[in-house]
């Protein structure tokens, strides 16, 4: 995997999270938050994003429900993520991200981000969460 960037994507109804690794795919930044109510509009920007970071694999989180069935936000995420990977011509994948909008908001109560930068934040930080639990996935070999 050395060489390799990844960009990871929490996608949400107003804002979408990104974050991308460093080459040597072990470390995972918060780099923006699009807003975009618009999906056709948001997958450009994803793309534009993916460009610009020079990312060679996508990550789009995968909200399964805690019984790890789908509902409709989920098959939303898998149309977009489809639509993604068709844009873009980079190799996109789901990744579960059950639990990780909680994580973050645990991880921003405990170095005490409130407020404006709060709402700015969370969305980046689940997608580095996100990000992280699949690079620990494929240095696994899983």
């Amino acid at each position: 995997m050395n060489g390799m960037i990844i960009m990871s994507v929490d996608l949400g109804k107003a804002r979408t999270g990104i974050a991308v690794s460093d080459e040597s795919c072990q470390f995972a930044f918060p780099k923006e938050v699009i807003t975009e109510y618009n999906t056709d509009r948001l997958v450009e920007k994803i793309c534009q994003k993916a460009a610009e970071f020079k990312a060679l694999r996508i990550v789009v989180g995968y909200p399964k429900n805690m019984d790890g069935t789908l509902g409709e936000r989920a098959r939303e995420c898998a149309e977009t993520a489809k639509k993604i990977e068709s844009e873009s011509g980079i190799q996109t994948v789901l990744w579960d991200e059950r639990c990780t909008t909680v994580t973050a908001h645990n991880y921003l109560n405990m170095n005490n981000v409130r407020g404006q930068k709060r709402k700015k934040t969370v969305d980046a930080v689940a997608a580095v969460i996100i990000l992280e639990d699949y690079l620990r996935s494929i240095a696994n070999g899983l």
